[in-house]
C-alpha cells in the first residue's frame, strides 16, 4: 500500500456544511490505484454527499457488502446505477430475511430493500464471500468472522423470521482490510461478529502484524459493563494507534473509548477525509 483514502459518504452524523446525515454508513475506499465502494447507507444521503464531495462513483467497479441490514444496503440499487459493469463482493445470506424485534414491541424487517435486492440480483457480478479474499488494489476481505471470544455477545435482537423464533446470528457479517509497512488498516461495517473476534482474525490473515488503524462501526451501543472493560482490555493489547469509532458504535461507548485511548480516538462524521501511507 502506498496510500490508502477514505471518505466517509454516509454515517450517523455529519460534518462537514452542506453534507447530510443517515443512520448507516459508507465509505469510499482508494487504494492502490483502485476505488472501492464500502457498504451504501440507507440510501436517502449517498447521492446528495458524492455531489457535495466533488466524486462520483463512475469509475468505481467495485463494491464491498459488510452484511444485509438496510442501513447498509439501501442505496446499492442507485450506486449501481452509476457504475458499469461492478462487482459487488457479498456474502449469500446477505439478501436474506431479516428482522429486529425487540421485547413488547412488533418486530420490523431490516432486511436488504426489494430495490436493491433486485439490483444486487440483476445488475451486478455478485461474488460470494464465504472465505477470505483479496480484491484489486490490495484491499481484502475477511469473509465469516469465526466467533472466538467469550465476552461478546454477538447474538441481539435480530431473527430470520417475523415471528422473532428463528436467531440470525449474521453469517454475512464481514469485515475490510488493507496491509501496510506500519500495520493493517480494518475497515468495519457493524463488526456484528464482535469487534475483538474480528480484529483478532484479520491479525490470524496477516501472520499476526500489528494493527494500525481501526474505522467504523464496532456495534457497542447496547455493550454491557463487563463487555465495555473487556473489548477495552483487549483493545489495549493490541496497541492500535488510530480508531475511528462510528455510526453503532454509539455515544457513550465512543466515549468512553476516547478516555481509556487518549490521542487515538477521532470522529469520522459523513464527509470525513482519512488518509493513510506508509508514513503515518
Amino acid at each position: 500500500m502506498n496510500n490508502l483514502r477514505i471518505t466517509v459518504l454516509a454515517e450517523n452524523t455529519a460534518g462537514k456544511l452542506g453534507i447530510l446525515a443517515e443512520h448507516g454508513l459508507a465509505f469510499l475506499i482508494e487504494t492502490g490505484g483502485e476505488k472501492i465502494l464500502f457498504d451504501t447507507g440507507q440510501g436517502f444521503v449517498l447521492k446528495h454527499n458524492l455531489e457535495k464531495l466533488g466524486l462520483s462513483l463512475a469509475d468505481v467497479k467495485t463494491v464491498v457488502l459488510s452484511h444485509g441490514h438496510y442501513d447498509h444496503t439501501g442505496g446499492l440499487h442507485t450506486a449501481l446505477a452509476m457504475m458499469e459493469h461492478p462487482k459487488v463482493y457479498a456474502h449469500p445470506a446477505v439478501i436474506e430475511s431479516k428482522f429486529v424485534c425487540y421485547r413488547q414491541m412488533e418486530s420490523r424487517s431490516v432486511a436488504m430493500p426489494e430495490a436493491d435486492r433486485n439490483a444486487l440480483l440483476q445488475q451486478a457480478d455478485w461474488v460470494r464471500t464465504e472465505a477470505p479474499v483479496e480484491l484489486p488494489g490490495g484491499l481484502r476481505l475477511t469473509g465469516p468472522v469465526p466467533r472466538t471470544t467469550d465476552f461478546e455477545n454477538t447474538g441481539g435482537p435480530f431473527f430470520c423470521n417475523v415471528a422473532g423464533t428463528e436467531p440470525d446470528t449474521l453469517p454475512d457479517d464481514q469485515a475490510a482490510f488493507v496491509e501496510s509497512e506500519n500495520g493493517t488498516t480494518v475497515i468495519l461495517g457493524c463488526a456484528h461478529s464482535g469487534v475483538i473476534n474480528t480484529l483478532q482474525y484479520i491479525r490470524s490473515l496477516t501472520e499476526n502484524r500489528p494493527i494500525h488503524t481501526v474505522i467504523g462501526g464496532m456495534h457497542l451501543h447496547s455493550a454491557s459493563a463487563n463487555r465495555m472493560n473487556k473489548t477495552i482490555k483487549a483493545l489495549r493489547k493490541l496497541k492500535i494507534r488510530c480508531i475511528f469509532p462510528c455510526h453503532c458504535t454509539g455515544f457513550d461507548a465512543a466515549a468512553q473509548l476516547w478516555r481509556e485511548f487518549p490521542g487515538k480516538v477521532r470522529p469520522c462524521p459523513a464527509g470525513t477525509v482519512i488518509t493513510l501511507n506508509e508514513r503515518n
